[in-house]
């Protein structure tokens, strides 16, 4: 797969930034995200963190989500969008007009009960790294949002910062260039970068670690 999207990627750089990371790696990020104030969970497959994410979301509560592969393959974005459990604001959010109800979108976009989303990189030294071409997911990550879970396949967990802004620039941004392409015709940027370093409000931010390759 990862080959078909990007025939020219550097094998080193796909097996580095792409691959399961082992039990030892996982316990050190595990161990520092939890000394930083996160809460960490751990799923063997990805239906598995689907269970896990839906019994920590409150039904009828309102719930936001950004396009996150991890979420789509999971299953989690149709169950949250389509179960009638909650109240979705993504497909609320679609279906508004952009240019007379902008301000509504801002604000209904801003602060949901529940955000939903991935990173693309979480150190071992226990932050969290997302990047985002419009930036819309990244303000209710930092505070906006009453509670915030991500679903973090392992091949994401790096050494450093430094290293984690390499994983996004030589292999997550690449990958999901070419699906942006696919998908929508346009290309992707890395125009936005977010450090999460620390949460202070205790139980706000859930890391749900998926022992499989999921999402860029």
């Amino acid at each position: 797969m990862i080959a078909e999207l990007l025939p020219d990627v550097d094998p080193d750089i796909a097996r580095r930034f792409g691959t399961v990371a082992d039990e030892a790696r996982v316990s050190r990020a595990a161990a520092a995200l939890e000394a930083n104030g996160f809460n960490v969970l751990r799923a063997g497959n990805a239906a598995e963190a689907k269970r896990i994410v839906l019994g920590l979301v409150p039904d009828r509560s309102q719930v936001h989500h950004g396009a996150s592969q991890s979420l789509d393959v999971s299953g989690i974005t149709d169950e949250i969008d389509k179960s009638g459990r909650y109240e979705p604001l993504r497909p609320r959010i679609w279906s508004m007009d952009r240019q007379t109800q902008a301000d509504e979108i801002r604000r209904l976009s801003s602060a949901p009960d529940v955000m939903l989303g991935s990173v693309h990189a979480v150190t071992e030294t226990g932050s969290l790294i997302a990047a985002s071409m419009s930036g819309s997911q990244l303000g209710p990550y930092v505070t906006g949002a009453g509670r915030v879970i991500f679903v973090v396949g392992t091949q994401k967990i790096v050494s450093d910062l430094e290293d984690g802004l390499r994983r996004i620039n030589e292999y997550a941004f690449p990958l999901e260039d070419a699906r942006a392409q696919a998908a929508y015709g346009i290309r992707s940027a890395v125009n936005k970068v977010l450090i999460i370093n620390r949460e202070i409000t205790p139980g706000r931010i859930t890391v749900v670690f998926v022992d499989e390759v999921l999402g860029f």
